[in-house]
């Protein structure tokens, strides 16, 4: 099991999570139809995105608190990534996200050449900046 990080990372459309904020809980796709939602730490998520995500500019990252969730929060080997993801062991949120666990949503897009970088206030939070 991997030593558990102060953050972990989730991306998101952004219409989905301004209709969380309302709601007061994030529920993707993949709390119904695998029973949770993915999740990343900060050296997965830029593979994650790049391999999952090319091309969009409509995300947010969304930076999680660990210990405000309310639901299991289990390290697991990737689901269904086919090989297009990094090697895992990944977090796996089983049960919805309260809003109030995540600590900051930020507009994450690639860059002019199509890929992702970690954004500098995530580095900054991990306190590399």
């Amino acid at each position: 099991m991997a030593p558990e990080p102060n953050v972990i990372l989730h991306i998101a459309p952004r219409l989905d999570w301004e209709r969380a904020k309302e709601a007061g809980e994030y529920r993707p796709p993949s709390l119904e139809s695998e029973g949770f939602i993915h999740f990343s730490t900060p050296s997965q998520v830029v593979e994650v995105a790049d391999a999952l995500y090319a091309g969009r500019d409509d995300l947010v990252l969304l930076v999680v608190n660990p210990a405000q969730l309310t639901a299991p929060l289990r390290w697991e080997a990737p689901v269904g990534g086919g090989g297009a993801e990094p090697a895992g062991p990944f977090p796996h949120l089983y049960g919805p996200l309260p809003v109030e666990a995540v600590a900051t949503a930020m507009e994450f897009a690639p860059g002019p050449e199509g890929a992702f970088t970690l954004p500098d206030a995530v580095i900054a939070l991990l306190g590399g900046g």
